[in-house]
Formats: structure tokens, sequence, C-alpha cells
């Protein structure tokens, strides 16, 4: 297989920032050298993802992932190496050499996957503006949807006939092999031709993090269209639970503004952005998942949940809860306050709803809902306890004794999600208010939680295979050259060093040296295997380390690697001096007791 240089992507590395593009996906605070947030790669809620900035370098405490900047866009974008690069090079400018066009057979298929989305979304767009367009214009009026957000959110239509896509795909040059896996079009029962998936429906491009286009949802033009709504089926480069609706475009004012807005729907998501709530997403079709709120939690830990009022987007939410709680997310609801309407309603302009309250007696209010009514909801979310406190109150009797207990028992799950012990003491307070139950057995309850969980989070003891030696000299001898000039010297003719489990580590950085390669981390790293880079890692960029270690404190260490090379060497002339002296060969013993008298 051919490939282009490495040394193309070791250029490429030097000129890329990694901060600047973790930042695109982890909230980072910088500690000196370094930058800290929650490890995208794993469920944690304290950091222990740290960015080097001096070796442009990552690595997580929590969970041992670490790598460059190469390693952390394929891993965080689910790319192979290819496209890592590319994307990379396309984002900074750096131009491709010619032979990056022969990659991997992976790597060739999801390239033509990705440039089939791209045709079929442009070749939906100009269906919407011609004149087989006039009907799902007309729907898009009706919903309110400014032709700026049509613009924005790359609108289309899929007309009805069932093979104009598949003529457009087919005449580009695209094989059967190629159109099946794509998931634009699909087989006959027969197998005797393709035809296309989507047919009169509105289109919304579905994109990944990084902003290519990898799926499609259809919404139906014709009422009489069994399913409402259409997705495209996993491929290549769309895999359902990872992917967020928007998440793209959302992600930068979610950290900007600290939370994320989760919506049901498509157009709930156009609605809430015409209408200044940019953070929002919405999942693909598909129940939330752990991934999902992964994803999203890489930009706020801060979620507010405003599905559907109805019954199934309620169930949907009480669902959701758990596992946002389960990743550390600190959880809102949006209420309507009884309105019955979907959030893309709620936020048009102009709207006016009548509603009743029920009581004593029968009122009708009338609210006219706008923009501003909307983002004040959101604003004003409350806490999911008391949300799911009102569900319980409705769902159970609480005129009955064993009704109360039974609503108890039902918020127990979310009581486990309360971590902070002021959150947990005024909630106690409220839900024995609330429900009417016992004070005391409430506070008793969390006890025994915080108790349990206090006993399921006993860390597991961590050790540290690196000499005192290894953790300031490696450091030393990668990161400052002055040092390095001083003490490489020195060190090269130490037994004391080659022995123990980092002895590679410094015989490729003689290596190295010798060679007249430039000495940096990321060098050093690659000329390891797997175990010694991984040791490497842990000692370089060793998390909370007192101090920096100074040209004084590695003299030392070579004064300590000497005294304890002549140690060794005592300890072996005394071991061979008894076996000469039991063996009967005095001559030999007396020369080896003659070393021993002239080791320094």
């Amino acid at each position: 297989m051919q490939t282009f240089p490495m040394d193309f992507a070791k250029q490429l590395k030097s000129q890329v920032d990694i901060v600047s593009v973790a930042s695109e996906y982890v909230r980072l605070r910088r500690f000196g050298n370094r930058y800290s947030g929650l490890c995208p790669f794993h469920n944690e809620k304290t950091p222990s993802f740290s960015i080097y900035t001096d070796h442009q370098w990552f690595k997580c405490y929590g969970c041992d992932a670490s790598g460059d900047v190469l390693k952390f866009v394929m891993m965080i974008e689910g790319l192979t190496f290819w496209e890592a690069l590319k994307k990379l090079a396309d984002q900074n400018g750096i131009p491709l050499p010619k032979q990056s066009l022969a990659s991997d057979e992976d790597t060739r298929l999801r390239a033509a996957l990705f440039e089939m989305h791209e045709i079929a979304a442009e070749h939906f767009r100009a269906n919407l503006a011609g004149p087989n367009g006039a009907v799902a214009r007309a729907y898009i009026e009706r919903r309110g949807v400014a032709q700026d957000a049509v613009r924005q959110f790359g609108l289309g239509l899929a007309e009805g006939s069932g093979r104009a896509l598949l003529r457009v795909l087919e005449q580009r040059g695209f094989k059967p092999d190629l159109l099946e896996t794509s998931g634009l079009v699909a087989k006959r029962d027969d197998g005797s031709s393709f035809y296309d998936r989507f047919r009169n429906r509105l289109m919304f491009p579905i994109h990944s993090e990084s902003g290519k286009i990898i799926a499609f949802g259809g919404r139906a033009l014709d009422p009489a269209d069994k399913a409402k709504y259409l997705n495209s089926p996993e491929t290549k480069i769309y895999k359902k639970s990872t992917v967020l609706y928007n998440l793209h475009r959302a992600k930068q004012t979610a950290m900007q503004t600290d939370r994320i807005v989760l919506v049901e729907g498509y157009m709930d998501v156009i609605g809430a952005s015409e209408a200044g709530v940019k953070e929002v997403v919405a999942t693909c079709g598909t129940a939330l998942t752990v991934e999902q709120i992964r994803a999203m939690k890489r930009h706020s830990a801060n979620l507010h949940l405003n599905f559907d009022p109805d019954a199934a987007g309620a169930n949907a939410a009480e669902r959701s809860i758990k596992l946002l709680l389960d990743e550390n997310v600190r959880v809102r609801i949006v209420d309507f306050q009884g309105i019955d309407l979907d959030p893309d309603e709620f936020a048009k302009t102009g709207i006016e709803v009548v509603s009743r309250t029920s009581g004593d007696y029968s009122k009708e209010f009338t609210f006219a809902h706008d923009a501003a009514l909307f983002r004040e909801r959101i604003d004003k979310a409350q806490p999911y306890f008391y949300w799911l406190a009102d569900r319980a109150r409705a769902r159970f009797n609480m005129r009955d004794p064993q009704g109360r207990m039974d609503a108890f028992q039902f918020l127990v799950p979310a009581i486990q999600g309360l971590n902070e012990k002021m959150e947990r003491d005024i909630v106690a307070n409220d839900l024995a208010s609330y429900l009417g139950v016992e004070a005391g057995m409430v506070r008793d309850h969390f006890r025994k939680m915080a108790t349990d969980r206090g006993a399921d989070r006993a860390p597991a003891p961590r050790t540290d295979p690196a000499r005192a030696t290894d953790r300031i000299l490696l450091p030393l001898l990668v990161d400052d050259s002055e040092a390095r000039a001083q003490l490489i010297g020195e060190l090269r003719g130490l037994p004391a060093l080659l022995e123990g489990p980092t002895a590679g580590i410094y015989e490729a950085l003689f290596a190295a040296v010798d060679a007249g390669e430039p000495i940096s981390f990321n060098m050093l790293h690659e000329r390891l295997d797997p175990a010694l880079q991984e040791r490497l890692s842990a000692i370089v960029l060793e998390e909370g380390a007192a101090h920096t270690p100074t040209l004084e404190d590695g003299l030392a260490c070579v004064a300590a690697l000497r005294r304890e090379g002549r140690e060794t060497m005592r300890r072996e002339l005394k071991a061979r001096i008894k076996s000469a002296e039991r063996e009967g060969r005095l001559h030999e013993a007396l020369e080896l007791a003659h070393q021993l008298q002239h080791i320094g």
C-alpha cells in the first residue's frame, strides 16, 4: 500500500496547536503550561484530562488515553489516520502532498460516502428551490421557518419519483456497491434495481460534530405516508447512537453559555435557534444514549431538557434523567406551565393559545408566545427533581399513606443522583413536606445512600514504578537542551541507569542524540514500544509533580547513580571474593580484593 511520507505528519503536528483543536470539543482551563478539563473519552466528575503545551500532548489520568493532536482527532471523531490528517491539514491551510491521494481502503470508502452525501444535499436543496418544491415551501412557510434558517440548516426536498437522486449518483460515476452502502438508495426486494430511499420528504441534513454531512432525516409531506419521519440507516460514516442533530453548530455557544438545550425534533432545533437559543441539539430519531450524553458533556455539563409536553415527551424525559444523572450531568427541565405546545410552536412569535385551569372553577387565559418568552422559560428551567416530584404527586394517591410511600420509592433513583450535601439537605426537607412523609425517614435514607456511595468510590491504590531519578532526569533530558548537553555524556557510562523498566527509554534517547535528531517528547515517544510509551508519558507528564527539575537536580541524580553503581560493584566483587576463597582460588581472590580497595 502506498503512503505519503510520515514526515508530513510530523510537519503538520509542528504547525497545529493541540489546545486550539481540543478546545473545539472540551472545555479547558489553563494551569501554567498545561490545560485541564473533563475527559471526553470517559465519564468523570472532576477533571483528569490534561494537555501539555510544551509537548503538544494530551493525557487522561483517569482512563489513560493519551497521544498527539492526530490521535486526539482520530479518537474524538472516530476517524482513520488519513482522515484526521486531511481534516487538520484542510482546517489549517496546509497543502497535502500528492501522495496523500493513496490511502487505505476504508478511508477511500468513507471519502466516497462523504462525497455522495454532499451531492445529495446539493440535489435536495435544488429540488426545494425548483418548480417541484412548491408543496414543501408551503409547508415550511406554514411552520414559520424563515428563509435564513432554510439556508442555514440546508433544508431540501426529496421529490417523489423515486429515482432522481439515484440517476444523479450514477451519472457521477458511483458504482452499485457504493450506492447501496451509502444508505441514500435501497435495493428492491427482488434485487433487480435500486430506488431512492427518501421520496416526497422535506430533508434535514445531519452533520458530524466536525460539520460533515453524514446522514439525512426526512419529514413526510403526504399525510397518508405511514412514517412521519424517516432517517438514514447506519453506515460507515453514521452511527445513530453517537450523533446529535446540530451539535456542530451548537457547541461553540454551549461553551460560552455553559449549557445545552436538548429537544426532540429537527423542527424544534430550528425553532429554538431562530428564537436565539443557539445551544440546542436533538437526538436523531432515537432514545437518548450514553454516547450522545458524553458528546454534549464535552461542551457543558449543564443540560436543559425541553421535550414535548405530551405524555410521550414526559415519559422520554423521565427515562433520560436517570441516564443523565449516571453521567454526572446537571439536569433542569424546561416547563411551559401547562401550555400544550412543542418547543418549535412555543418559540414562534404571535401564536396565541387558550388554556383552561382546573379546580373549583374554570377560567380562560390567552397567552401570546414569542422568542423572548421562550428564552425566559429556558433561563428559568427548574432542577429536574421538582419536576419529577410533580410527576409522582400526579401518579400516586397522596391522600393514602401507601401512595405517599410509593411516590417516595419512585423518587429514590433521582435522589441517588444528588451528589452535593447542601442540595441533598434542601431536597430532603422539601421532599418530606411535598409528599407528607417523615423528614427523619428521608434524611436516614440519604445518609445510607451517602455511605454506600462512599464505599463504592473507594479509590484503588495506584503504583508508580518510576524511580526518583527517572522523574528528574527524563523531564530534563526531554525538555531542557542545556541540561541535556551537560548530562548526556555523564549518563552514558552509568550501568545503574540502564537497569530496570526505563532502560529502553534512555537507550532510545542516546540513539536519537547520536543520530543528530532534534530531541522532543513526540520524537522519543514514537521510537518506543507501547509499554515504554506509557512509562514515558507517566513520568514526563506526571500530574501534580512537586516542582520542575533543575540542572542541579540532574547532577545530583548523576552523583547518586554513580554511588549506586559503586555499591553494586562492591557487592558483586565481595560475592566473587567469597566464591574464590571457598574454591581455593587464592590468587584470584587477592586480585579481586585489590580491585575492591580501589573503588572510589
